[in-house]
C-alpha cells in the first residue's frame, strides 16, 4: 500500500477536504478513489506504468483522480486547466498518453484531441457517487504498487524550445514529502489553502500532498482572489498558507486599501498562524517587509524545481533572512561548483548541484537531456547560481539566460519565441526577463517587425494566449530594427534587457 494511503487510513473520520462548499473525510477518499481506481483497471486490464493524463478542477475530484491512478498502477500526468488546445496536445502525444480523465467542463477543448486520437476518455462527474457503491473487497483487486516505480510526470521549461517531461518516482515523492512534513513541522492539526496551480510541484507536492500525508485538512479554491482568501483563513481555521511571491503582492494590494481597523483585525488572525511560505519565485525584501508588517508573519522563503521539489529552506525555528533561501533540507545533499564541476571554496558563487532521493529519475524520453543533466557521479545540475553567506545560501540567478522565474513558473524563452516567430508581421524576436517586485521577472518581447506601422499589440497578445497559456505573455513589446547580436550572429540577451531597463 502506498505511505499516502496507509497515513489516511489512520483517521478515517478526520475531514481531508474542503472543497465547493462540502467536506470529504480521509475514508470518503480512499473508498472513492479506489473504486474509480479499479474501473480503470477493469476497463484497461493492465494500466501498469501507463500514462493518465487528467485536467481536473481544484478539489475532491483532483485528488481522487491522482491517487486512483496512482493505486491502480499507472503514471500520472496533470494537465494545466488554463492551456489551449496546442499546449494540451504536446503533453498528451509527448506522454503517450492512453487515458484521459476530465472535468466535464473541459471536454470541448478536448474533443478535437479526443476525435482524432481516439484516446480512452472518462469524465470525472459521472463517479461522483462511487462512495455510495459497495466498497467490499475493492482492495483485493488493486495491485501492489513498487514504490521504484514511475508516479508522475510533470511538464518544466529548460533551456531547449519545448517543454521536458520530468519523470519522478513514488520513492521520489515520498522523500520530497517526507523532508518538508520533518523541516515543516506538519501535523494532523494543520489546516492549509491550496490556491496554486495543481499541474506544478508547488501544488502538489509542497501542499497536497505533504498537507493529507500528515493528516491535515486542505481547502481548495477555483478562481484566486483575496477576498475569498481571507475569508477563508477565518471560516476555515487556516493556520499555514504558501503561495509564490505575486500573490502576497495581490494580497498586500488587498489588504492596503482596507480601513485601518479591517488590516488590525485581520492582522491578529494572520499572527496566530503556524507558519506562512513562499516560493517558486525570488522573494523582493520589500514585499517580505511589508507583508510582515500587515499579517505578523515572517515568510519563510525555499528552493526548489519541478525536479527535486524542495531542497532548500529557510529554518522553521531560527532566523528566515530576508533575500536568502536557507540551508539544505534534510536528507538532501548539496553543493556548490565551478563550470569543470570542482567545489567552489566557502565564500565563492557556484552553480547549486543536487544529490538524493528527492530527486527525479529522468526526463521522459529524453536520454540524452538526462544525462546532460547530471554531473558523471550522479548529481543534478540546477542551473541556479547561488553562494553561502553566514550559512545560508543567496540565490545570484539562472546560468541560462533563457529560464524566466515569472508568477511562480519556470518559462522558457526560446519556447515563446518559437511561438512569437509563427505571428505573420514578426521577422524575428527575443524574448527575456526582467525584474518585477510583483511577477518576480516580468516576460518582455523585443521583436522586429516587417513592418512597424502594422504593430498591433494587442492583436498579438489575443492571437498568442490561443496559442500558450497565458501567464507565458510577453507583457511588454518593443520594436527594434534588429536585435543586439555578438560578432557570431548571436543575439546577446543581456543587451536586450537592458534596452528594456532603460527605457
Amino acid at each position: 500500500m502506498l505511505p499516502i494511503i496507509e497515513q489516511a487510513n489512520k483517521q478515517l473520520n478526520k475531514i481531508a477536504i474542503y472543497a465547493d462548499g462540502k467536506t470529504f473525510t480521509y475514508e470518503h477518499l480512499i473508498n472513492e478513489s479506489q473504486t474509480f481506481a479499479i474501473r480503470l483497471i477493469n476497463n484497461k486490464n493492465d494500466i501498469s506504468e501507463a500514462r493518465v493524463a487528467f485536467m481536473v478542477n481544484p478539489g475532491f475530484n483532483y485528488v481522487k483522480s491522482l491517487w486512483a491512478i496512482w493505486q491502480a498502477g499507472g503514471v500520472a500526468v496533470p494537465l494545466c486547466i488554463t492551456h489551449p488546445l496546442p499546449s494540451l496536445e504536446y503533453v498528451l502525444e509527448d506522454t503517450g498518453a492512453s487515458i484521459l480523465i476530465l472535468s466535464r467542463e473541459y471536454e470541448s477543448v478536448l474533443q478535437p484531441y479526443i476525435d482524432q486520437s481516439g484516446i480512452t476518455c472518462y469524465i470525472i462527474d459521472d463517479f461522483e457517487n462511487d462512495f455510495n457503491e459497495s466498497n467490499q473487497n475493492k482492495t483485493a483487486h488493486l495491485p501492489n504498487i513498487d514504490l521504484a516505480r514511475m508516479a508522475l510526470i510533470l511538464y518544466t521549461s529548460g533551456t531547449t524550445n519545448k517543454p521536458k517531461g520530468v519523470v519522478t518516482t513514488h520513492q521520489n515523492i515520498q522523500a520530497q514529502v517526507t523532508t518538508l512534513i520533518t523541516a515543516w513541522e506538519w501535523t494532523s492539526n494543520d489546516n492549509t489553502i491550496c490556491v496554486l496551480p495543481l499541474h506544478h510541484v508547488h501544488g502538489i507536492i509542497n501542499v497536497v500532498s505533504c498537507s493529507l500525508c500528515a493528516g491535515a485538512s486542505c481547502t481548495f479554491v477555483n478562481q484566486f482572489s483575496p477576498k475569498t482568501i481571507f475569508e477563508l483563513f477565518e471560516t476555515n481555521s487556516i493556520n499555514v498558507f504558501m503561495a509564490v511571491p505575486t500573490i502576497y503582492f495581490k494580497l498586500m494590494t488587498y489588504l492596503e486599501a482596507l480601513s485601518q481597523q479591517e488590516q488590525l483585525r485581520l492582522k491578529q488572525l494572520m499572527s496566530s498562524f503556524r507558519l506562512m511560505v513562499c516560493g517558486s519565485a525570488a522573494l523582493p525584501i520589500s514585499v517580505m517587509e511589508k507583508w510582515e508588517q500587515l499579517s505578523g508573519q515572517r515568510l519563510l522563503e525555499r528552493y526548489g524545481m519541478t525536479e527535486l521539489a524542495m531542497a532548500i529552506s529557510n529554518p522553521y525555528h531560527g532566523e528566515r533572512k530576508a533575500g536568502y533561501v536557507g540551508i539544505p533540507l534534510p536528507g538532501v545533499n548539496i553543493k556548490l561548483v565551478n563550470e569543470l564541476y570542482e567545489e567552489v571554496s566557502l565564500g565563492e558563487p557556484g552553480e547549486i548541484i543536487v544529490n538524493g532521493k528527492n530527486v527525479f529519475k529522468e526526463y521522459w524520453n529524453k536520454p540524452e537531456a538526462t544525462a546532460e543533466s547530471f554531473t558523471n557521479v550522479g548529481w543534478f545540475k540546477t542551473g541556479d547560481i547561488a553562494i553561502i553567506e553566514d550559512g545560508y545560501y543567496r540565490i545570484m540567478g539562472r546560468n541560462s539566460v533563457d529560464i524566466i522565474k515569472s508568477g511562480g513558473y519556470k518559462i522558457s524563452a526560446l519556447e515563446i519565441e518559437e511561438v512569437l516567430r509563427e505571428y505573420e508581421l514578426i521577422v524575428d524576436c527575443a524574448v527575456v526577463g526582467i525584474h518585477d517586485d510583483e511577477w518576480g521577472e516580468l516576460i518582455v518581447a523585443a521583436i522586429v517587425c516587417k513592418d512597424e506601422n502594422d504593430f498591433n499589440e494587442k492583436k498579438i497578445s489575443d492571437w498568442f494566449v490561443q496559442k500558450m497559456a497565458s501567464y507565458k505573455k510577453p507583457r511588454r513589446y518593443l520594436l527594434l530594427s534588429d536585435l543586439p547580436r555578438n560578432a557570431m550572429g548571436k543575439v546577446v540577451k543581456n543587451e536586450v534587457k537592458k534596452l528594456f531597463e532603460n527605457k
